[in-house]
């Protein structure tokens, strides 16, 4: 985890640190089974290749969104509170390529006596493609 980050630290424009992740196949299925999924684009290589079409085995969506989720709760610290999360799931991600997620503050403003940043957040694969493209905002803490 990253070190407090504050609200007057931060500007418009700034980038999140972009972080990298990997998921393999025993993510994937502690993932269905805690998820309750068991469909089997997820773990069934030859289905998947043979009758839904696909290269590989998916990355569940959830998983990718939880990923992204982390990015940036892991970028706001302790003391930030996440207070908007939405994504889109566009692209299919694969086990065992890197995954990149990062994003681009927004917009900073006073609201309901918060400091509330917001953010443009992606998942995207090595090839650049965005796979999973959102916004979320963040409350941050003030030094004073």
């Amino acid at each position: 985890m990253a070190d407090q980050i504050y609200f007057e630290d931060v500007n418009v424009g700034d980038e999140l640190p972009e972080v990298v992740e990997t998921v393999d196949e025993v993510q994937m299925f502690f993932f269905s089974a805690a998820t309750n999924n068991g469909h089997r684009i997820h773990y069934d290589a030859p289905y998947t290749t043979e009758v839904e079409n696909r290269p590989n085995i998916l990355v569940h969506g959830p998983l990718q969104a939880g990923l992204l989720a982390k990015m940036v709760t892991d970028w706001h610290g302790p003391a930030g509170h996440l207070r908007r999360f939405r994504i889109q799931n566009r692209g299919n991600a694969f086990p065992h390529e890197n995954l990149y997620y990062g994003g681009t503050i927004t917009d900073k403003r006073e609201e309901g006596g918060e400091a509330l940043v917001d953010l443009d957040i992606y998942e995207r694969n090595e090839g650049g493609d965005v796979l999973v493209p959102g916004a979320a905002t963040v409350s941050l803490p003030r030094r004073s």
